[in-house]
């Protein structure tokens, strides 16, 4: 197992926190918001970038034990972890709360992008700084 990449680890986590706030914020105001209300703002920002710390660990991680042999072999593999990971559980997860609690079809397609995207994101930064 190779070194963890505590700097991508770091910028991974950061650029998902600002993708959260522009995608939540300017791109799509009319979509649900990620955080309720204005007051509390700061600190639910400072819980998804905790999410999102905990999920670019676990990727580093993850990364680590891949090697940096293979992975310069295969750099499609930083996109595959990532993006599995947003497709075979956080997506399906969101979907389903969404689901159960009735909200609209374009609100969940656009919640569940997001976290493609975000996770997407994590995997780019990985594969600059890998």
């Amino acid at each position: 197992m190779g070194p963890v990449n505590w700097l991508a680890v770091f910028l991974a986590a950061a650029l998902a926190l600002v993708i959260a706030m522009v995608w939540h914020g300017r791109l799509f105001p009319a979509a649900r918001q990620l955080f309720p209300g204005n007051s509390e703002r700061t600190g639910y920002y400072v819980l998804v970038g905790l999410v999102f710390l905990i999920s670019a660990v676990m990727l580093g991680h993850n990364f680590a034990r891949i090697g940096a042999e293979t992975l310069d072999a295969k750099p499609w593999l930083y996109f595959m972890q990532t993006g599995g990971i947003a497709i075979a559980f956080v997506i399906p997860a969101v979907w389903l709360t969404y689901l159960r609690n009735r909200t609209e079809p374009m609100r969940r397609v656009i919640d569940c992008a997001f976290w493609l995207i975000a996770y997407l994101a994590i995997g780019l930064v990985f594969w600059a700084l890998g």
